[in-house]
């Protein structure tokens, strides 16, 4: 009878718990640019506000040397209920992100 009683009360307890609403998520925009070997672009947003937006161009550094400089951000809702934003830079001297809620380098 215990063990009745303390599977229904496991149960109910993981029917109360709140659903994930990242895994109902639906896209509401998307957007895709394939430039060819030059670049990219692309952006897409969903309803549970999630949102990122990416570029990419061939920068030439050299005769032979050429890099791919990507620009771009991104941002969500953190379970702080605060909307978190994040632009970047990445090229041939590396990642380099900037947010407000980041620390400055």
């Amino acid at each position: 009878m215990k063990t009745i009683f303390a599977f229904a009360f496991v149960l109910a307890l993981a029917l109360a718990a709140p659903l994930d609403d990242s895994k109902n998520a639906q896209v509401l925009k998307y957007e895709n640019d394939n430039i060819g070997v030059d670049g990219y672009k692309f952006a897409f947003e969903t309803s549970d506000g999630h949102q990122r937006e990416e570029q990419a161009e061939l920068k030439k550094l050299g005769d032979d040397v050429e890099a791919l400089v990507v620009r771009g951000s991104y941002s969500y809702t953190g379970p702080d209920g605060v909307v978190y934003t994040v632009t970047y830079l990445a090229d041939e001297n590396g990642f380099h992100p900037e947010g407000a809620h980041l620390p400055a380098v």
